[in-house]
């Protein structure tokens, strides 16, 4: 018997992933716990989809990171006929971890995108003035950062009319915790030109820095935008 369609000796094989805890079934433990906490098995049995009636996905997905030495490098040259040499992984499988190899080594030639380093309120404003200074209703941004202040992604919080617009603080930081960032900072446009921050624009500021703190995702800043150019908290220290 060839070494590839060896079958499993996994003591789990049998037991089908539905009988599994929840939080153990690789597309429930990946929602829970995001993909870097599970295993290159698991990880390729969510591409397999499914084992079969003699093994789950898991222990396939195994049996095949074994024959590959359990190593990635090595799982990507094998061909679809290879792949297919193991029982339980027809075509349509075979496809699927041949495309996941393929969009990896794409991603890996694939240039960075350009995301500046945010060092002072000047470069957070050159940042999103492009996206808030022009506009005639208000809209609240968010800039993710990591632990370097590079930028991770803007964000859009919300859209309002011209006299104001509401943010959430649990959707700015559970964006912001989704992105894994390290510190926010956060904008909204006066279309009226003002850039004196109202009551209310004081208290979201001291509000957000305060769940930012108890979160240990700190509010960097929070700026005012207009034509006529942008109000910093942090410069005016304000922040609190």
């Amino acid at each position: 018997m060839s070494v590839l369609s060896k079958q499993p000796t996994y003591p789990e094989s049998q037991i089908a992933i539905t009988a599994w805890a929840e939080e153990d079934r690789p597309r429930e433990k990946l929602i829970l716990r995001g993909a870097h906490q599970l295993s290159d098995a698991e990880l390729l049995a969510i591409l397999l989809g499914s084992g079969s009636n003699r093994e789950s996905a898991v222990s396939l997905a195994r049996r095949v990171l074994q024959q590959a030495d359990n190593n990635l490098q090595k799982l990507g040259k094998l061909s679809r006929s290879e792949l297919q040499a193991f029982h339980g992984l027809g075509e349509a499988k075979a496809v699927s971890i041949l495309a996941a190899m393929e969009i990896g080594r794409r991603r890996q030639l694939t240039p960075l995108p350009d995301r500046p380093q945010l060092r002072s309120s000047s470069e957070a404003y050159q940042c999103l003035a492009p996206h808030l200074a022009e506009l005639q209703h208000e809209e609240c941004w968010m800039l993710c950062l990591n632990r370097a202040n590079y930028l991770v992604q803007k964000v859009c919080i919300s859209s309002g009319g011209r006299a104001g617009t509401v943010v959430d603080a649990k959707m700015v930081f559970g964006r912001a915790l989704e992105l894994q960032a390290s510190s926010i900072i956060l904008a909204h446009n006066h279309p009226s030109t003002n850039l004196q921050p109202s009551q209310a624009d004081r208290e979201l500021t001291r509000k957000l820095h305060q769940a930012g703190q108890h979160l240990d995702l700190p509010l960097l800043d929070h700026l005012i935008i207009s034509e006529k150019g942008y109000y910093s908290f942090a410069d005016e220290g304000q922040m609190s």
